[in-house]
């Protein structure tokens, strides 16, 4: 079955294959980004597509991926999750005859040179929103000569076909994407036999680990296990306990999916997550309607939300700044700029979990131990830094800088979005006005405590280290 060509757009176009310029007729290469996968990669997929149609063997493609000294907040607990889950990528591409090289350095330099290096009829990559990553490949492409295709390998309907804008809110999204559901919740195939014995992977990871730049003093953590196998394992054990999804928005049950490591780090597919609910559920996609009665509210958060969060930042490239959140956000948190506040933080302060409340302080606290922090917990963590803080430009940056460098999915579109919703009404719609917030919706530990057993959650969460 061949990838659709929805999917994949073309960056620059040209000949592939001996009437590239200079003569290039080298390997299709595929510079993976987001994807970091061997199973269920559209991006890998067609990359293979393409070296048969120019009459190759799978084993033919080279798959690269370029790893800089740091990444904006990212820590060690973060670069040890990526590395060794390439670790993995590499063993399984070695399985397939297929050469995984791993660059290290600036990618703006690092890339184009392994392109000319390769000659390639092809350069293939994967969808990448982030603004950073965006500017790399703006960079890449300027100094390369190639045909250069992108794949959206992430998202179940791709981005640029579920909607030509911005989307104001998932209300606005969900019929788009339920609509095409049918035609792109498909199954993936089975990539080709590679026409080649395994080759030995080669990459000397304990040199790679010296390279590393980034904050050393955020550990690793051992709850969750790195890699695409890891990964399904997750998904498998999820589905055993799909029920308890209803519990999802009480902090002290069992209901979250703890998938987002696997999907933020490309580990695991969420249209293969998608696939194995509705197995698992006896649906077919053209069977599921309004999605969020569907799994008590997973496929609504695994598709709608997620999608909806990549159309935000694949769209609106100031997703992490004020500019970004909607006018009327905007105008009721500058009428409310000069509210006094009840209390004011510091970024050192909050980063300690040295603030009066204690429910506040223990989601810092579970997000430093644990790397992860629950999805309730997270709005109103969020939206006390806004009240706390003096602007809500400090609020923004100091939320996101807190998540990049300990929340093991920072530096994703669905952490830019919950924040952006949390202190700047994005994808939500004017409340009530009140001090500091404006109208922007408000939370309060009052409200916790009807919906969960705050003091059961405080007492939960471990000390800081």
């Amino acid at each position: 079955m061949p990838v659709r060509s929805e999917r994949i757009r073309d960056l620059r176009t040209g000949t592939i294959g001996p009437d590239l310029p200079d003569g290039a007729s080298g390997p299709v290469l595929y510079w993976i980004n987001r994807e970091r996968r061997v199973r269920d990669n559209w991006a890998l997929i067609y990359a293979i597509e393409s070296q048969i149609a120019l009459g190759g063997q799978p084993s033919d493609v080279r798959v690269f991926f370029c790893l800089p000294p740091n990444f904006l907040a990212a820590s060690l607990r973060q670069y040890d999750f990526l590395v060794r889950g390439l670790e993995e990528l590499e063993r399984d591409l070695a399985k397939l005859g297929i050469t995984f090289n791993l660059l290290l350095g600036d990618p703006e330099e690092e890339v184009a040179l392994h392109i000319h290096q390769h000659q390639p009829s092809l350069v293939v990559t994967d969808l990448e929103p982030i603004r950073l990553k965006r500017h790399w490949l703006d960079i890449v492409l300027q100094d390369t000569v190639a045909p250069f295709h992108q794949v959206d390998a992430h998202n179940i309907v791709p981005v640029w076909i579920a909607s030509d804008k911005l989307e104001y809110t998932a209300a606005t999204l969900r019929p788009k994407i339920t609509r095409l559901l049918p035609t792109y919740l498909e199954p993936f195939p089975e990539l080709p036999p590679s026409g080649h014995k395994p080759v030995r992977p080669t990459t000397n990871w304990a040199a790679v680990r010296e390279t590393f730049t980034v904050d050393p003093t955020v550990p690793p953590v051992d709850w969750v296990q790195p890699g695409e196998a890891a990964g399904r394992t997750a998904l498998g054990a999820f589905l055993g306990r799909l029920s308890t999804y209803a519990n999802r928005n009480d902090p002290t049950r069992p209901g979250q999916s703890d998938l987002s490591p696997y999907l933020h780090f490309g580990q695991l597919s969420p249209q293969r997550a998608a696939l194995d609910t509705l197995k698992a559920l006896g649906l077919r996609a053209d069977q599921i309607g309004d999605i969020r009665s569907v799994a008590d509210g997973f496929l609504e958060e695994l598709i709608i939300r997620r999608e909806l969060s990549d159309n935000f930042t694949h769209y609106n490239l100031q997703y992490d700044q004020f500019d970004g959140f909607p006018a009327w956000a905007q105008q009721t948190l500058n009428e409310h700029r000069d509210d006094p506040r009840d209390h004011l933080y510091s970024y050192e302060q909050w980063e300690h979990a040295q603030t009066h409340d204690a429910l506040w302080n223990a989601a810092q606290r579970q997000l430093v131990a644990t790397g992860k922090m629950h999805g309730y917990m997270r709005m109103y963590w969020a939206k006390k830094i806004l009240e706390w803080s003096a602007s809500p430009e400090e609020a923004q940056a100091t939320a996101i800088v807190l998540n990049d460098k300990y929340s093991l999915d920072g530096r994703d579109p669905n952490g830019y979005v919950g924040v952006a919703w949390s202190i700047g009404g994005v994808h939500d719609r004017a409340w009530t006005e009140r001090k500091v917030f404006g109208k922007i919706r408000y939370m309060n530990e009052s409200g916790c405590r009807r919906k969960f057993d705050v003091d059961a959650y405080i007492a939960a969460q471990p000390p800081l280290p």
